[in-house]
């Protein structure tokens, strides 16, 4: 929907600073920028906001006002927003938008903090309440949409949903953090609210934050999880008969993530996931009176297994599909997009970047199917725990980097960090493991991110129906043995999807890793050729180089991340080319 930042504290209302950090995500909304300010006791408050108009799009420009003086700044979408209208009459809804149902439950509170349950949508957002001069931060449930913080040495709160927004203030310079690279390299994503900058941590998703200012600069007050997630199964019998409620879970949140006064799209790689929001496609738009979504595709060749399966997967539906074959030379020149927006590691997703630019012709809103795997158990890895275990063990032990030792030990009491990381502990059985990479990083510090800042880079918003509240309740409800056998992940799933019209090669479609499935040549061929780069580069941080072993592609994110975010204050080397990029790195 856009990009949000904002500054509080003792430079707070300085709406020049907010429009600089506003500015730096104008390619998340491409519709236009706004910023507001104010002063207040011990400082001041300012927003900035980047519009992706998606509904009510003349109206509903940002930052949003009520009458009791509350300002907010929001990115996602909150889908129930019409119910929430309709219950709060005495309200003075002044657009025809969907963000304004936050100012209306909040003023409607009973207590800071549970109002939130009331909405059902994906968000973060920023809520200003002048009267007792509080800051709320907020994100869903589970972290579909960003939402970054860090403090400057004066002690002001700077926030934003990437962030290299943070570096819109004058007083903010990117510094890479060792502990959580360390953590990165290890387990594959970066973990609880840690990014690999210094200093800057996520708002964990689920909860809401109230700030306040003081004499010494913004403080967090109070922080409230709204709600609790657990892939814990209850224990409740399940069986085929089960099936039909199942996929109606998912069929009501695809007809939710509809809602839209843009064009909508559908991302289908060809897998189970992408391929059940698209079988249901047609019931969800009969349902709403929504269009009935297109889909992308995108492979390196027609040969390509993902290409052959969506193909199949449209003509046995009827769905108008999209498909662009990778240029061959696009990896090298969009690599360095990857990095600058992805602000990660990432390297063997380069097709996102292509797939999201050629929807972003067509449509502003997609649809996905991620989620699916963290819920229905669907990697490959979950089927061999002791050796998942032993990897990450292997890749601690390489590190020379004494907070290796730290996540091997246990929980790590530090800000950003909760929990135990302990491999042993962490992966000992599935329902730990499920748990563990659903409330610690695997879904929103890697999955949900990717999508995110790739889509984003191009004014796309993905939304994510899998991720819709009854389908989370109802696959968490699912005994272990419904997720993964033996030789079969995702069980109940796959029953659910024989009730739809999907071609039975395709409910029985294995899981297939993202990026090296769409184009697995093209990935091997860019590794080739950068062999040697990768193998210097491991040693550019002595005490980490032994863990990029088997891993030449993070080696190369490391490096490319370094060099657009952290040299020259990571600003102004966006748009150079990557062997520049690579090898003008102090």
């Amino acid at each position: 929907m856009c990009g949000i930042a904002g500054l509080f504290g003792p430079d707070g209302d300085d709406s020049q600073i907010a429009h600089s950090m506003a500015s730096l995500l104008a390619h998340r909304g491409p519709d236009g920028t706004r910023t507001w300010s104010e002063s207040c006791q011990n400082g001041g408050i300012g927003f900035g906001h980047t519009r992706l108009s998606i509904v009510d799009i003349q109206g509903s420009n940002q930052p949003l006002h009520s009458d009791s003086g509350c300002v907010l700044i929001v990115n996602g979408e909150i889908y129930n927003h019409k119910q929430i209208r309709e219950s709060e009459r005495t309200f003075s809804f002044r657009t025809k938008g969907d963000g304004e149902a936050i100012l209306a439950a909040y003023d409607s509170r009973e207590d800071d903090f549970t109002w939130v349950q009331r909405l059902n949508g994906i968000w973060a957002f920023a809520l200003w309440d002048p009267k007792r001069e509080r800051l709320f931060l907020c994100r869903d449930r589970l972290g579909v949409k960003p939402l970054v913080r860090t403090v400057t040495d004066d002690g002001t709160l700077l926030f934003g949903s990437e962030v290299k927004s943070l570096r819109g203030h004058p007083e903010h310079t990117p510094e890479l953090d060792m502990e959580a690279l360390v953590a990165r390299i290890a387990f594959e994503y970066p973990l609880d609210e840690t990014t690999l900058f210094d200093g800057v941590h996520s708002v964990r998703p689920g909860t809401i934050e109230m700030w306040n200012l003081d004499e010494n600069g913004a403080q967090l007050s109070q922080v409230n999880m709204w709600v609790r997630e657990s892939t814990q199964s209850s224990g409740h019998p399940w069986s085929v008969s089960n099936a039909p409620a199942l996929l109606e879970t998912l069929t009501t949140s695809i007809a939710d993530r509809l809602m839209s006064d843009v064009p909508l799209g559908i991302i289908l790689s060809g897998g189970l996931d992408s391929a059940m929001v698209a079988a249901l496609a047609h019931e969800a738009s009969e349902r709403t009176g929504y269009p009935l979504p297109a889909c992308w595709t995108v492979a390196e060749s027609e040969d390509n297994p993902d290409w052959i399966a969506a193909e199949n997967v449209c003509k046995t539906l009827d769905l108008e599909h999209h498909q662009h074959l990778l240029d061959d030379a696009v990896f090298t020149t969009t690599l360095p997009d990857l990095a600058w927006f992805g602000e990660d590691l990432d390297v063997t997703v380069l097709f996102f970047q292509p797939l999201f630019s050629k929807m972003a012709e067509s449509v502003t809103v997609g649809l996905c199917g991620q989620g699916a795997d963290e819920l229905h158990a669907g990697y490959s890895r979950y089927r061999n725990l002791p050796q998942h275990r032993d990897l990450i063990h292997s890749r601690l032990s390489a590190s020379e980097h004494p907070f290796a030792s730290a996540l091997r030990s246990g929980s790590i009491d530090r800000t950003g960090w909760r929990g135990n990381h302990n491999p042993d502990s962490a992966f000992s059985n599935l329902t730990n493991t499920l748990n563990y990479e659903m409330n610690h990083g695997q879904l929103s510090n890697f999955q949900l991110r990717l999508v995110d800042r790739h889509s984003m880079a191009h004014g796309l918003e993905v939304r994510v129906p899998f991720l819709g509240s009854s389908h989370i309740e109802a696959a968490n409800r699912l005994p272990l043995e419904w997720k993964l056998s033996e030789d079969t992940e995702k069980l109940a799933l796959r029953e659910a999807a024989k009730l739809t019209r999907l071609p039975m090669d395709i409910v029985q479609r294995p899981k297939l890793p993202a990026g090296r499935a769409t184009s697995p040549s093209m990935i091997e061929e860019l590794l080739s050729e950068l062999k040697g780069h990768a193998e210097e580069y491991a040693n550019d941080i002595p005490s980490i180089s032994k863990m990029f072993k088997g891993q030449p592609e993070i080696s190369l994110g490391l490096r490319l991340f370094r060099s657009l975010h952290l040299v020259d204050g990571g600003l102004g080397r966006h748009g150079k080319d990557l062997m520049t990029l690579l090898e003008d790195v102090n």
